[in-house]
């Protein structure tokens, strides 16, 4: 079997070179490797070749047989690594919490800890006869979310 270490050592100048990181890489043990990166700026097609020729070159079908997929992050998939989370910043998500409530909001902070989003309500207030809308702030460690997503509007 590929040895995944391997995989992220022969593309990691590469991606880094193009100031992209790394999302995931899986190698299965049919030895099916996929790896998945993105960056700031998006993360071409073109970028994509360049990465599966590169470890292509690296690895000997002679000795081991393997099949390659190289992609960009999807902008339908959950958040994997903090970078996303970083790339995402002032855009809207949806986070679903361990408990399995959903929030809505605008991404505002990003720590290497935690993250806040802001999520606009209408809510009654006391005295006033129409809803209000009000800020809510929520602030939540990695392991507190099963996901975040960016949420994805047409215009």
């Amino acid at each position: 079997m590929i040895d995944r270490e391997k995989i992220i050592n022969i593309i990691k100048d590469t991606v880094d070179e193009k100031e992209a990181f790394i999302v995931e890489v899986k190698v299965s043990s049919s030895n099916k490797i996929n790896i998945e990166i993105d960056s700031i700026s998006g993360f071409s097609i073109n970028d994509c070749v360049e990465v599966s020729r590169l470890v292509e070159s690296q690895l000997d079908r002679e000795e081991e047989d393997f099949e390659l997929e190289v992609a960009s992050a999807g902008l339908s998939e959950p958040f994997k690594v903090i970078q996303q989370y970083q790339k995402n910043l002032g855009k809207e998500v949806e986070t679903l919490t361990s408990e399995g409530k959903k929030i809505k909001g605008i991404l505002v902070d990003v720590t290497d800890e935690d993250f806040e989003i802001e999520e606009s309500k209408m809510v009654r207030v006391e005295g006033k006869k129409k809803k209000q809308n009000v800020i809510e702030k929520h602030r939540f460690t990695f392991d507190q979310v099963k996901s975040t997503k960016i949420i994805i509007k047409f215009k």
